[in-house]
């Protein structure tokens, strides 16, 4: 796990910041300002989406299938600590928008609205998982239960929407996830959180 405490510093002209420091670089002061990660945009719970184009994917649960497509994309979603419904709403207008499928000329040019395909949305907290240290990943960034299961459902809804065909899988449990990935095409999504107001 990483420290809780674990900043990085970058240089400024001027002094930005109480916790500013001074360093003297021969005839020139140069400020660093200590920057959490957080706030510098080093690490941030976003709501998260890999993208798998497949021919077919199911997702079974103590041997019975609770979700199946043919093609379409399989979509293993996950929220992370802060996210909102707003994001949730976005990331899924940007999946069904996503040009992925290819037109008649072989070319990437068609989304699942396109080519009427549909999504098996499976949920998938360990997207957050944080690795750069030790041999065990920490899942912190990742949103409490009832909050993920919420956005996840809203998530599903927003593609509904929109016109897709959505499956799912069932949210927490021990999953077996079943694909036939086609390309391969895989991509990763992550929606930005709004921009703070000024």
């Amino acid at each position: 796990m990483r420290p809780a405490q674990e900043t990085h510093e970058r240089p400024f002209a001027f002094p930005t910041s109480h916790a500013a420091t001074m360093k003297s670089m021969g005839s020139h002061a140069v400020f660093f300002v200590t920057v959490h990660p957080l706030a510098a945009g080093l690490w941030s719970a976003r709501l998260r989406a890999l993208l798998q184009r497949v021919r077919e994917a199911a997702v079974t649960v103590d041997g019975r299938t609770v979700g199946a497509i043919g093609p379409g994309l399989l979509v293993l979603l996950g929220v992370g600590k802060g996210d909102s419904e707003d994001e949730a709403i976005a990331l899924a207008d940007r999946i069904a928008g996503l040009r992925i499928f290819e037109d008649p000329a072989g070319k990437m040019n068609l989304s699942l609205l396109d080519t009427h395909r549909a999504a098996l949305v499976v949920s998938q907290f360990t997207l957050y998982a944080d690795a750069r240290k030790g041999r065990r990943p920490s899942f912190i960034d990742a949103a409490p239960p009832d909050e993920a299961r919420r956005l996840y459902a809203r998530a599903c809804e927003a593609l509904r929407g929109l016109g897709v065909r959505v499956e799912e899988g069932v949210f927490a449990a021990e999953m077996q996830v079943s694909l036939v990935n086609d390309g391969p095409v895989t991509i990763w999504l992550e929606q930005p959180p709004p921009a703070p107001n000024r």
